[in-house]
């Protein structure tokens, strides 16, 4: 097997890889969602490439020659590190992106560029967009056919860099991995889910329910953990069985299209992602018959909490708060401890009965939980 190998590449101007913009894979398994920088970021970019400035290397992955097992998309190139500075450039090619208001061109300080799109200076400012469309990057060509190599060198460019736990972990090569990944195309994370996919949320929340199914049981997902299962070692340091792992996959499918029917698109019950893991459990052991009473239980428990925590605030500590709010208050400062995950499933599972109750005859309509999905332990 060839070993990673990474070479200059021939020196292209900017506009040259702005024709070349659809032979580019912006988004390989290992990579980071894009759109994370602000128009401010990407606007000192353009500032940057404008005035001369130096631009850090980027690193492609290149397919031109030989056909690499990578290449899934069949394309020119991957993206490994530079994926925000080139849709900052392609930006700026594509009109969506302007100088900032306080833009000074060094080489004659005098013209007035602020706020100017390419096109305005194409029309007025030749010689200032030619300065942006005739600069290069340098770029570096990486030839591999191992995807951990790829993957590894992922990591280590960007290892100085705020990566969350999540975006570290997409890098890591294997089924589990592969497997998250497959779990956030569900209608679930794109559509009900309120919370931030940007840095990998999406992967976050699903890596702990897809560890909760794994394992049978609520247990910790801490970085640790998450880290170790998507390296293929379980809770027991026994190493993942690839069976088990498509079983469990499976029964998170089956779980999130129940959610999808509790939950509304872009639900403001599914803001948090601190949450998300221990209402997957709730839905996953109801009994069919009563989930849609769950999301009304949900909003009127937050509700009740919310009023409670407001009471405590007016009356201070001496006041008599209900127990189960301010129990679940204090587990909620710790999102991914087992302890806090059966907590706080334990107290909701014990308040969904007793709403339940209040509205059915559960000896006419059935239980309201499914045996086989308790997992109320809590060892605090």
């Amino acid at each position: 097997m060839a070993k990673l190998r990474i070479t200059p590449h021939q020196p292209k101007t900017l506009i040259w890889w702005f024709g070349r913009r659809e032979s580019i894979d912006f988004s390989p398994p290992y990579q980071r969602k894009g759109r994370l920088w602000s128009t401010q970021d990407k606007a000192f970019l353009i500032d940057t490439i404008i005035n001369g400035f130096d631009v850090p290397k980027l690193y492609l992955a290149d397919f031109q020659y030989g056909n690499s097992q990578l290449n899934s998309k069949r394309l020119a190139y991957a993206i490994i590190d530079g994926k925000q500075r080139l849709e900052a450039v392609f930006d700026f090619f594509e009109g969506t992106l302007t100088l900032s208001s306080d833009f000074v061109f060094k080489a004659d300080p005098s013209l007035k560029l602020g706020g100017l799109s390419l096109k305005d200076l194409r029309r007025s400012y030749r010689n200032v967009a030619d300065e942006f469309e005739n600069a290069s990057f340098d770029i570096m060509s990486v030839f591999a056919e191992d995807e951990k190599d790829v993957n590894e060198l992922f990591v280590r460019l960007n290892r100085s860099k705020p990566l969350t736990g999540a975006e570290v972990r997409n890098a890591i090569a294997g089924p589990v991995t592969d497997v998250i990944r497959s779990l956030t195309e569900h209608s679930v994370f794109q559509e009900s889910i309120r919370f931030s996919t940007l840095r990998a949320g999406d992967q976050n929340a699903a890596a702990k329910c897809l560890l909760f199914e794994y394992e049978n049981k609520l247990v910790n997902t801490k970085k640790q953990n998450l880290d170790d299962f998507a390296k293929g070692i379980q809770i027991d340091r026994k190493r993942v069985d690839k069976n088990k792992l498509e079983l469990s996959a499976r029964r998170c499918l089956d779980t999130f299209d129940a959610m999808d029917e509790v939950f509304l698109p872009s639900d403001v019950m599914l803001s948090s992602a601190g949450v998300f893991p221990v209402y997957y459990w709730l839905v996953r052991s109801v009994s069919e018959i009563y989930r849609e009473d769950i999301r009304t239980f949900l909003v009127d428990f937050e509700e009740a909490r919310k009023q409670h925590r407001e009471a405590q605030k007016d009356l201070g500590p001496a006041s008599e708060v209900d127990q189960q709010y301010a129990r679940y208050d204090t587990l909620n400062r710790s999102t991914n401890d087992a302890v806090s995950h059966r907590g706080r499933y334990a107290i909701l599972r014990a308040a969904f009965a007793e709403y339940i109750e209040e509205t059915y005859d559960v000896n006419t309509y059935g239980p309201v939980y499914d045996d086989e999905a308790d997992d109320t332990d809590d060892d605090s």
